[in-house]
């Protein structure tokens, strides 16, 4: 009995710092970008390669102004103070990024479907997180 009292005491799975996982994140998003611009290159037509390309800026800075915009209405709601388009921002995002898109497909530059998969770079790198973490939980939770 005291053998499980001392394996619960210590913890196989440790909370990890936000600011590391959200840095993971970042860079994992950026590998993921990468990759599928250097796999695409030689293998897709250029306007996929573009697409990737611009999908992927555009999910790393939606992800900047998205981390940005929440800190200042988490701040506002915090400190009570009332910040000019605080929450706006928030939205404004979504109108920019469409039209940069809809912009660059009009100007045919890019393929749509490259650069909706391109702006899923996100996805990947969560899933990615997820996945490690689950590794390192059941490794850590075996050695004990």
């Amino acid at each position: 009995m005291s053998e499980i009292a001392n394996t619960a005491s210590r913890s196989a799975f440790k909370v990890t710092d936000p600011v590391a996982m959200e840095r993971r994140l970042f860079s994992m998003m950026i590998v993921t970008v990468a990759v599928a611009v250097l796999l695409s290159a030689p293998l897709a037509p250029w306007r996929v390669t573009t697409g990737l390309l611009l999908g992927g800026l555009l999910s790393l800075f939606n992800h900047h102004w998205l981390k940005s915009s929440l800190c200042v209405v988490f701040s506002t709601a915090e400190s009570g103070k009332r910040v000019k388009f605080g929450a706006a921002r928030y939205v404004l995002r979504y109108f920019v990024i469409a039209a940069i898109v809809a912009s660059a497909y009009t100007l045919n530059l890019v393929s749509i479907v490259a650069t909706l998969a391109g702006l899923c770079s996100f996805a990947v790198a969560a899933m990615t997180e997820a996945f490690m973490q689950i590794y390192f939980a059941i490794r850590n939770r075996e050695e004990t």
